[in-house]
């Protein structure tokens, strides 16, 4: 016979009140209560081995009358011990059943005994009746904190996702205002170029081009086009030197205003020799013809580049708005398997203007990671937690590395920072709702308790930071396979997540 299923009973044993009463839980009950804890419940002794496992249905509450017990959670698809004790008295599994199904009734992590051991047990619906008529204020008061701490987390958290997503809107915003901006300016200097081009085409219709000089300037302007859009990238001193020699050529040839259409020639990247086949071109043209062939010249250079400009513009417009879609993930279903990468992208894009110039992002992925099942607007979420502490921590000067690798079948992120590193009395509170190390106003201390609850709880992953002065690095570990059950439509994040036995925190 097994209990839930693991660890073999050796069998059920008498209940004697006085023993009950050597353990801290009943210390205080009358004997009348004990006797009804005795005929209600029972002694039973396990072998070692598996006594419930984390996420199974939570039906017995248990509590060592000697042995040792040892209770873990999953983390990443691996068990993490987080106590081990042989202390009589401690107890764990339904504790929460006084809440019946106002609360999830699910066992919140694993217990296992290393040997031989005795408990008390009593079954979930048992305990939860004589919590309710033993102790009905101290239900209420429970029922109370429980669910008034939870409302208010809920609340806080979701009034600081509204505060993420102002800073978010104002910062695309900008972001989109810029390459706006620049169409808007590229198209009016495109208008003012072209009706020039048609001036200019006018005065050299009444010139005295003859028909292969026309042709030969067309061709040359064709050229001039097609050299705009494969124009080297160039250094200021080579620009400069440049300009130099070609505002020269064209002073020399009595071109007016030569040192300001010189830039647009070097631009495009056009040398003397070019300049040198336009005037052999023309070389029985008058030289006001001339003039006149180098200005429409300029004006076909100037509307490319134009066109680039406006291109340039549109397309980090398009860039933007798709870097929104995948931020938010619009349209898409909230569970999905996905290019992580692709994520910690468009959040970069989000948070670009918050990051700064003074940021330098080094981006160290690796491309052969498999894609990753994820709730991924959630995970958007983490990175963007994370991202903004980091940025935060080094006050805008630094440098922020994300990395990301394929470790013990699951995807790993880590995000790093060069900033002074979390203090040393902070370290084992970091992860602590409402525990903030910034100035009052600066944060809600909500971010990596949502941070970790999405990463834990919801993906069945882990996360963890390494800290010291000049490298705070925070690492993500998302299982790459999940079971189909872990998959569900939409799961809540802000469980509670409650200690086992012991009075010391999980985290």
């Amino acid at each position: 016979m097994t209990i839930d299923g693991t660890a073999a009973r050796s069998g059920r044993l008498v209940c004697d009140p006085a023993e009950l009463r050597t353990l801290f839980l009943f210390e205080k009950l009358t004997d009348e209560q004990l006797d009804w804890l005795c005929a209600d419940g029972r002694v039973e002794t396990i072998d070692p081995g598996v006594v419930y496992r984390e996420g199974d249905p939570a039906t017995r509450f248990y509590v060592l009358m000697d042995g040792e017990v040892v209770l873990t959670k999953l983390s990443g698809g691996v068990d993490i011990e987080m106590a081990r004790t042989d202390q009589k008295g401690v107890y764990a599994g339904a504790w929460m059943a006084y809440l019946g199904d106002k609360a999830e009734q699910n066992y919140n992590g694993s217990m296992s005994v290393t040997r031989k051991s005795r408990f008390f047990v009593l079954d979930e619906a048992t305990f939860a009746r004589m919590m309710h008529e033993w102790f009905p204020m101290a239900v209420h008061l429970l029922e109370g904190a429980f669910f008034g701490t939870r409302n208010s987390h809920e609340r806080i958290a979701q009034r600081q996702r509204l505060l993420a997503l102002g800073s978010l809107s104002a910062g695309l915003t900008h972001e989109l205002n810029n390459p706006a901006a620049a169409a808007v300016r590229a198209t009016a200097g495109l208008r003012e170029r072209i009706a020039g081009m048609r001036h200019k085409l006018a005065m050299m219709a009444e010139g005295e081009f003859d028909t292969e000089s026309l042709v030969a300037l067309v061709r040359l302007q064709e050229e001039a086009a097609a050299q705009v859009a494969k124009a080297p990238e160039l250094t200021p001193m080579e620009a400069a030197d440049r300009e130099d020699l070609l505002g020269a050529w064209l002073e020399e040839h009595g071109i007016a205003d030569a040192w300001n259409l010189a830039p647009n020639y070097v631009q495009a990247g056009f040398d003397v020799d070019w300049l040198e086949r336009v005037a052999a071109t023309l070389d029985r043209c008058p030289d006001q013809v001339f003039e006149g062939a180098i200005r429409w010249l300029n004006y076909t250079i100037e509307t490319e580049l134009l066109m680039n400009e406006i291109a340039d513009s549109t397309t980090r417009i398009s860039s933007l708005v798709g870097a929104a879609k995948q931020y938010s993930q619009m349209d898409r279903a909230p569970f999905q398997v996905i290019d992580i990468h692709e994520l910690l992208d468009s959040t970069l894009v989000m948070l670009n203007r918050k990051i700064g110039d003074g940021v330098r992002v080094v981006k160290d992925y690796d491309r052969t990671l498999p894609e990753v099942p994820c709730y991924a607007a959630e995970l958007n979420q983490v990175w963007t937690n994370l991202i903004d502490n980091a940025v935060y921590a080094m006050n805008g000067q630094g440098t922020l590395t994300i990395r990301t690798r394929h470790e013990n079948d699951c995807a790993v992120v880590e995000i790093g920072d060069t900033g002074p590193g979390v203090p040393a009395d902070a370290r084992s509170r970091i992860f602590e709702p409402f525990f903030t190390t910034k100035p009052v106003g600066d944060g809600t201390g909500l971010g990596l308790d949502i941070s970790f609850r999405i990463v834990v709880n919801k993906h069945g992953g882990d996360i963890q930071f390494d800290s010291e002065p000049g490298d705070t690095r925070f690492t993500v570990w998302l299982p790459l396979h999940r079971p189909e059950q872990d998959q569900p439509e939409s799961a809540p994040v802000d469980n509670q997540i409650t200690p086992e036995p012991t009075q010391e925190s999980q985290r």
